[in-house]
C-alpha cells in the first residue's frame, strides 16, 4: 500500500505544479485508497481507524481557515484531509512544516524573478502565465503556489525519512 500513497503523491504533485489544482477525482482516489488500506488491515503507516479520522479531520478543519481566509485553494484543504487518513495526526505537523518551507521557498524566488527577472523560462515554469490585462483580479486570483504539490512532496521525504530511522 504504501506504493500507492506514493503513485497518489506524484500524481498530486504532477498535478499540481501543472494545473495549480488539486481536482476532486484525484483527492477522492486518495481518500478512498486510504480507506480501502484501513479496512484490509493493510495500512502502510500501522494507522487505525480513529487515528487516521482523527488526522483527516485535523488536516482538514486545521488549513480550512486558511481557505476561509482566502489564502488556499479549497483542493489543498481536501487533500490535506485525505493525507490525514493516510499518515494520521501526529505525523501532519512534519509534513506541514516541510510542505509550508517549500512554499515559502517558492514565494521568495517568485518575489525575487519578478524584481530581477533573469530567467524568464524558469518563471514562466513556476508561477505560469501572467494575468492578462483584461481580467479582473477580483474575479480570478492567480494561485501561483501549489501548496497541496508541496504538501505531497514533504510527505514523501517524511515516509522515507521515517522509514529509515525505524
Amino acid at each position: 500500500m504504501a506504493s500507492i500513497f506514493l503513485v497518489w503523491l506524484l500524481f498530486i504533485t504532477v498535478y499540481d505544479f501543472r494545473q495549480r489544482r488539486a481536482p476532486n477525482w484525484l483527492v477522492l482516489a486518495g481518500a478512498l485508497s486510504a480507506l480501502a488500506a484501513l479496512a484490509l488491515g493493510a495500512a502502510p503507516f500501522g494507522q487505525d481507524w480513529p487515528s487516521a479520522l482523527l488526522g483527516a479531520g485535523i488536516g482538514f478543519g486545521c488549513l480550512l481557515l486558511f481557505y476561509a481566509l482566502g489564502l488556499m485553494g479549497a483542493g489543498d484543504v481536501k487533500f490535506a484531509g485525505a493525507l490525514g487518513l493516510w499518515v494520521g495526526p501526529w505525523a501532519l505537523l512534519p509534513i506541514w512544516i516541510g510542505g509550508s518551507v517549500l512554499g515559502a521557498l517558492h514565494a521568495l524566488l517568485w518575489v525575487l524573478l519578478q524584481r530581477w527577472p533573469v530567467f524568464p523560462r524558469l518563471s514562466l515554469m513556476l508561477f505560469g502565465s501572467p494575468p492578462s490585462a483584461g481580467s479582473n483580479p477580483s474575479i480570478t486570483r492567480v494561485r501561483f503556489i501549489p501548496y497541496a504539490a508541496y504538501l505531497a512532496l514533504a510527505a514523501a521525504v517524511w515516509m522515507v525519512w521515517g522509514r529509515q530511522r525505524g
